[in-house]
C-alpha cells in the first residue's frame, strides 16, 4: 500500500512540476506572490483526492520546507510563497492560509483564517487612507500537534500540542504549550497536559 501510495503521489508530482515552472516564469514578471496566489486560487477549485494530490505536490514544489504529505482541502487557498506546511498537517475546506508555518500533525478545521499577524494594515496616520498607510507581515508559527477548530481566526503564533476553540479570535501569541483557547478575543480556559484533560470531554469544534 506504502509503495502504491508512494507511485501515485510521484505522477502528481510529475503533473504538478509544469505548473510550479509555470509560476515561477510568471513571478519574474513581478509580484511573485500574487502569482502564487493565482496558482493556488486555480488547485483550490480541483475537487476529490485529485486535488488533495495536486495541492500536495504542487505546495512541495512551491513553498519552502513543505513536505508532500500534506492535505489541502477544497477551496483552501495559501496567498503567500513564504509558507511551510510540516508532515502530517491536515488543512480543511474553504480556508485562507497567510504567511505562517505549521508544526507536524496539525489540524486546521473548515474556513479557518490564518492572518500574516496582526499588523498588516497601519490605521496611525488620519490624514492618509488606510490602505496607502502600508503594513507589517509576519510569519506566523502554529506548533506541531494542534487542532485549530471551524472558523477561527489565527493572527499569533500558538504552541505546540494547543487547541484553538471553533469561532475563536486569536490575536495574541499562544505560548504555552498545550493551552485550549476559546472566545473573541480568544483566552485560556485549561490546559490539556496540567489541567487534567481527560476528565473533561467538551466539544472545541
Amino acid at each position: 500500500m506504502r509503495v502504491f501510495k508512494r507511485l501515485v503521489k510521484s505522477v502528481f508530482l510529475a503533473l504538478a512540476t509544469p505548473l510550479y515552472l509555470l509560476c515561477l516564469l510568471f513571478s519574474q514578471l513581478g509580484n511573485a506572490d500574487g502569482v502564487f496566489t493565482s496558482f493556488s486560487q486555480g488547485l483550490s477549485l480541483i475537487p476529490g483526492k485529485c486535488g488533495v494530490y495536486l495541492r500536495a505536490a504542487f505546495y512541495h514544489l512551491a513553498c519552502p520546507a513543505t513536505s508532500d504529505e500534506i492535505s489541502v482541502g477544497f477551496l483552501t487557498i495559501l496567498s503567500h510563497r513564504d509558507t511551510s506546511i510540516a508532515k502530517g498537517v491536515y488543512i480543511g475546506p474553504q480556508c485562507n492560509v497567510g504567511m505562517c508555518s505549521i508544526g507536524e500533525n496539525t489540524l486546521i478545521g473548515s474556513g479557518v483564517h490564518i492572518l500574516s499577524g496582526s499588523r498588516q494594515h497601519g490605521f496611525q496616520d488620519n490624514q492618509k487612507l488606510i490602505q496607502d498607510q502600508g503594513g507589517a507581515f509576519e510569519k506566523v508559527r502554529i506548533g506541531a500537534d494542534c487542532w485549530i477548530g471551524n472558523s477561527a481566526v489565527i493572527m499569533a503564533a500558538v504552541a505546540d500540542g494547543s487547541i484553538v476553540a471553533a469561532g475563536s479570535v486569536l490575536s495574541k501569541a499562544a505560548d504555552k504549550e498545550g493551552d485550549i483557547l476559546a472566545g473573541n478575543p480568544s483566552r485560556t480556559i485549561r490546559n490539556r497536559f496540567s489541567d487534567g484533560i481527560q476528565k473533561h470531554q467538551g466539544t472545541i469544534g
